[in-house]
Protein backbone atom coordinates (compact mmCIF):
# COMPACT_ATOMS: atom_id res chain seq x y z
CA UNK A 1 0.00 0.00 0.00
CA UNK A 2 1.50 3.84 -1.25
CA UNK A 3 2.22 6.14 1.63
CA UNK A 4 -0.21 7.95 1.21
CA UNK A 5 -3.27 5.34 1.48
CA UNK A 6 -1.35 4.39 4.77
CA UNK A 7 -1.57 7.60 6.06
CA UNK A 8 -5.39 7.93 5.22
CA UNK A 9 -6.02 4.73 6.64
CA UNK A 10 -4.35 6.07 10.12
CA UNK A 11 -6.39 9.47 10.03
CA UNK A 12 -9.65 7.38 9.35
CA UNK A 13 -8.73 4.68 11.19
CA UNK A 14 -8.49 4.09 14.77
CA UNK A 15 -4.87 4.38 15.37
CA UNK A 16 -2.87 5.81 18.34
CA UNK A 17 0.88 6.17 18.22
CA UNK A 18 2.69 6.26 21.80
CA UNK A 19 6.08 7.83 22.17
CA UNK A 20 8.00 6.47 24.78
CA UNK A 21 11.48 6.81 26.13
CA UNK A 22 13.69 8.02 29.23
CA UNK A 23 13.60 11.64 30.68
CA UNK A 24 14.58 14.35 28.27
CA UNK A 25 15.27 11.91 24.96
CA UNK A 26 13.27 14.56 22.97
CA UNK A 27 9.58 12.48 23.33
CA UNK A 28 7.24 15.87 23.51
CA UNK A 29 9.34 18.05 20.97
CA UNK A 30 9.52 14.77 18.03
CA UNK A 31 6.04 13.52 19.30
CA UNK A 32 4.25 17.03 18.49
CA UNK A 33 6.33 17.49 14.78
CA UNK A 34 5.42 13.44 14.13
CA UNK A 35 1.34 14.89 15.01
CA UNK A 36 1.73 18.05 12.80
CA UNK A 37 3.08 15.83 9.96
CA UNK A 38 0.71 12.94 10.53
CA UNK A 39 -2.24 15.84 10.80
CA UNK A 40 -3.41 14.83 14.38
CA UNK A 41 -3.62 15.57 17.40
CA UNK A 42 -0.90 15.55 20.15
CA UNK A 43 -0.73 14.95 23.84
CA UNK A 44 2.11 15.16 26.33
CA UNK A 45 0.92 12.91 29.01
CA UNK A 46 2.82 15.00 31.72
CA UNK A 47 0.49 18.39 31.02
CA UNK A 48 -2.35 16.40 31.09
CA UNK A 49 -1.65 14.54 33.93
CA UNK A 50 -1.22 18.04 36.05
CA UNK A 51 -4.58 19.34 33.61
CA UNK A 52 -5.95 16.52 35.16
CA UNK A 53 -5.38 17.00 38.98
CA UNK A 54 -4.72 20.46 38.80
CA UNK A 55 -1.27 20.32 40.47
CA UNK A 56 2.50 19.69 39.57
CA UNK A 57 3.79 16.12 38.70
CA UNK A 58 6.38 16.76 41.56
CA UNK A 59 3.42 17.52 43.98
CA UNK A 60 1.67 15.06 42.79
CA UNK A 61 4.21 12.62 43.10
CA UNK A 62 5.29 13.83 46.36
CA UNK A 63 1.57 12.31 48.18
CA UNK A 64 2.43 8.45 47.25
CA UNK A 65 4.64 6.38 48.98
CA UNK A 66 5.91 4.17 45.90
CA UNK A 67 6.20 5.10 42.25
CA UNK A 68 3.65 2.36 41.60
CA UNK A 69 0.53 4.12 43.84
CA UNK A 70 1.94 7.28 41.77
CA UNK A 71 1.19 5.80 38.17
CA UNK A 72 -1.38 4.11 39.15
CA UNK A 73 -3.32 7.09 39.91
CA UNK A 74 -1.29 9.25 36.85
CA UNK A 75 -2.90 6.36 34.55
CA UNK A 76 -6.39 7.94 35.51
CA UNK A 77 -5.36 11.27 32.91
CA UNK A 78 -4.07 8.61 30.77
CA UNK A 79 -7.71 7.15 30.25
CA UNK A 80 -9.38 10.50 30.20
CA UNK A 81 -8.19 11.15 27.32
CA UNK A 82 -7.74 8.27 25.87
CA UNK A 83 -11.47 8.23 26.36
CA UNK A 84 -11.81 11.30 24.13
CA UNK A 85 -13.70 10.98 20.42
CA UNK A 86 -10.98 13.57 19.44
CA UNK A 87 -8.16 11.16 20.66
CA UNK A 88 -9.10 8.49 18.10
CA UNK A 89 -6.42 9.19 16.17
CA UNK A 90 -3.22 10.77 18.11
CA UNK A 91 0.10 10.85 19.01
CA UNK A 92 0.94 10.81 22.93
CA UNK A 93 4.52 11.28 24.15
CA UNK A 94 4.52 8.63 27.80
CA UNK A 95 6.61 9.19 30.81
CA UNK A 96 9.69 7.56 30.85
CA UNK A 97 7.17 4.87 32.92
CA UNK A 98 5.05 4.80 29.97
CA UNK A 99 5.43 1.27 29.26
CA UNK A 100 4.81 0.20 32.48
CA UNK A 101 2.34 -1.28 35.16
CA UNK A 102 -0.86 0.44 34.94
CA UNK A 103 0.47 2.56 32.00
CA UNK A 104 1.15 -0.40 30.22
CA UNK A 105 -2.61 -1.45 30.62
CA UNK A 106 -4.58 1.45 29.94
CA UNK A 107 -2.50 0.81 26.44
CA UNK A 108 -3.43 -2.34 25.80
CA UNK A 109 -6.91 -1.53 26.59
CA UNK A 110 -6.83 1.45 24.03
CA UNK A 111 -4.84 0.16 21.08
CA UNK A 112 -2.43 1.69 19.20
CA UNK A 113 1.38 1.42 18.24
CA UNK A 114 4.41 1.94 20.75
CA UNK A 115 7.66 2.97 20.06
CA UNK A 116 10.77 3.84 21.65
CA UNK A 117 12.93 6.68 21.13
CA UNK A 118 16.51 5.50 21.95
CA UNK A 119 19.69 8.05 21.62
CA UNK A 120 22.97 8.11 23.42
CA UNK A 121 23.58 9.13 26.76
CA UNK A 122 25.97 12.49 26.37
CA UNK A 123 23.47 13.65 23.36
CA UNK A 124 20.05 13.26 25.80
CA UNK A 125 22.89 15.09 28.63
CA UNK A 126 23.32 18.03 26.28
CA UNK A 127 18.86 18.46 26.05
CA UNK A 128 18.47 17.94 29.99
CA UNK A 129 16.36 20.34 31.28
CA UNK A 130 15.51 21.43 35.34
CA UNK A 131 11.69 22.30 36.67
CA UNK A 132 11.27 23.85 39.77
CA UNK A 133 8.27 21.97 42.00
CA UNK A 134 5.40 23.73 40.08
CA UNK A 135 7.15 22.83 36.41
CA UNK A 136 8.64 26.22 35.51
CA UNK A 137 11.74 25.92 33.93
CA UNK A 138 14.79 26.93 35.55
CA UNK A 139 18.16 28.08 34.42
CA UNK A 140 20.91 25.25 35.62
CA UNK A 141 24.23 25.43 34.87
CA UNK A 142 26.21 22.02 35.23
CA UNK A 143 29.33 21.76 36.94
CA UNK A 144 32.03 19.18 35.22
CA UNK A 145 31.18 16.62 38.02
CA UNK A 146 27.01 17.28 38.23
CA UNK A 147 27.47 16.64 34.25
CA UNK A 148 29.33 13.39 35.64
CA UNK A 149 26.81 12.49 38.17
CA UNK A 150 23.80 13.38 35.21
CA UNK A 151 25.35 11.23 32.88
CA UNK A 152 25.46 7.93 35.03
CA UNK A 153 22.17 8.77 35.92
CA UNK A 154 21.02 8.98 32.28
CA UNK A 155 22.42 5.23 32.15
CA UNK A 156 20.88 4.07 34.83
CA UNK A 157 17.60 5.09 33.59
CA UNK A 158 18.13 3.19 29.94
CA UNK A 159 19.51 0.40 31.66
CA UNK A 160 16.44 0.31 34.44
CA UNK A 161 13.59 0.94 31.54
CA UNK A 162 15.35 -1.25 28.69
CA UNK A 163 13.11 -4.51 29.73
CA UNK A 164 9.58 -2.58 30.05
CA UNK A 165 11.32 -0.39 26.54
CA UNK A 166 11.05 -4.32 24.63
CA UNK A 167 7.68 -4.28 24.65
CA UNK A 168 6.98 -1.61 22.31
CA UNK A 169 6.62 -2.40 18.27
CA UNK A 170 8.92 0.03 17.19
CA UNK A 171 12.60 1.35 18.34
CA UNK A 172 13.74 3.96 16.61
CA UNK A 173 17.84 5.38 17.13
CA UNK A 174 17.97 9.15 16.67
CA UNK A 175 21.60 9.25 18.01
CA UNK A 176 22.69 12.54 16.59
CA UNK A 177 19.88 13.74 14.31
CA UNK A 178 17.88 17.07 14.82
CA UNK A 179 14.18 16.91 15.82
CA UNK A 180 12.66 17.37 12.32
CA UNK A 181 14.92 14.60 11.12
CA UNK A 182 14.06 12.84 13.93
CA UNK A 183 10.15 13.15 13.52
CA UNK A 184 10.83 12.12 9.61
CA UNK A 185 12.21 9.05 10.40
CA UNK A 186 10.16 7.83 13.40
CA UNK A 187 7.33 8.63 10.43
CA UNK A 188 8.82 6.28 8.10
CA UNK A 189 9.36 3.60 10.44
CA UNK A 190 5.73 3.84 11.53
CA UNK A 191 4.29 4.10 7.55
CA UNK A 192 6.50 0.87 6.97
CA UNK A 193 5.09 -0.39 10.15
CA UNK A 194 1.74 -0.14 8.94
CA UNK A 195 2.46 -1.28 5.35
CA UNK A 196 4.08 -4.33 7.01
CA UNK A 197 1.11 -5.19 9.43
CA UNK A 198 -1.22 -5.05 6.48
CA UNK A 199 0.60 -7.76 4.61
CA UNK A 200 1.99 -10.12 7.87
CA UNK A 201 -1.15 -9.53 10.43
CA UNK A 202 -0.98 -8.30 13.96
CA UNK A 203 2.13 -11.03 14.65
CA UNK A 204 4.43 -8.53 13.23
CA UNK A 205 5.54 -6.77 15.89
CA UNK A 206 9.56 -5.57 17.95
CA UNK A 207 11.08 -3.96 15.40
CA UNK A 208 14.14 -1.90 16.04
CA UNK A 209 15.49 0.64 13.27
CA UNK A 210 18.61 1.67 13.38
Amino acid sequence: MAALALLQQFRFGNIRVFIAGVRCVGKKTIGAILAYRLGCRFYDLDEEIERFFKTSMERLGNQFLTDYSFRSEAARALMHILGHPESRNCVVALPASGLMGPYLRALEKSGGISVVLADKPENILNRITFYDIDSHPIEKRLTEKEKLLYLRAIKKDITYYRKSYDRADLRIDISGMLAEAAAEKVQQAFIDFLGNLNKAGPRFRNLSIG
